[in-house]
């Protein structure tokens, strides 16, 4: 063994060690755990009231655009959160750096809205 691999010895026995635990908990829960089936323990229950129906109903696309846009608009603000945290040590490079992030942001999001992304009346 040359010196860099012995480097990555502890990083090994870590993940040897989680994986080893991981299997160990998931085993040791199968058999540990209640084996009591019934029908109306296995019953599909919400909020204490019994389900009444097909639950296999068609949800409009505009819901789940609304719903990837937010997520993927949110997750864009928090990138502002280290130049926050360091604006005066990135000086003049972080703010260029900033400007780009935020032209780039708000072509998507004007593509979102030419597009008709968020309108909900069609």
């Amino acid at each position: 063994m040359n010196t860099g691999s012995v480097d990555y010895l502890p990083i090994l026995l870590q993940i040897a060690f989680i994986g080893g635990f991981v299997s160990f908990v998931l085993v040791i829960t199968h058999y540990l755990g209640p084996r009591l089936k019934s029908k109306k323990k296995d019953a599909n229950w919400e909020c204490g009231i019994e389900s009444e129906g097909d639950a296999r109903f068609p949800v409009s696309i505009r819901y789940f655009m609304t719903a990837i846009l937010f997520v993927l608009f949110d997750v864009e603000v928090i990138f502002f959160y280290p130049y926050a945290v360091n604006f005066k040590a990135l000086e003049l490079e972080g703010l260029l750096a900033v400007v780009l992030f935020v032209a780039l942001f708000l072509t998507g999001f004007f593509y979102v809205l030419k597009k008709g992304a968020l309108e909900w009346e069609k």
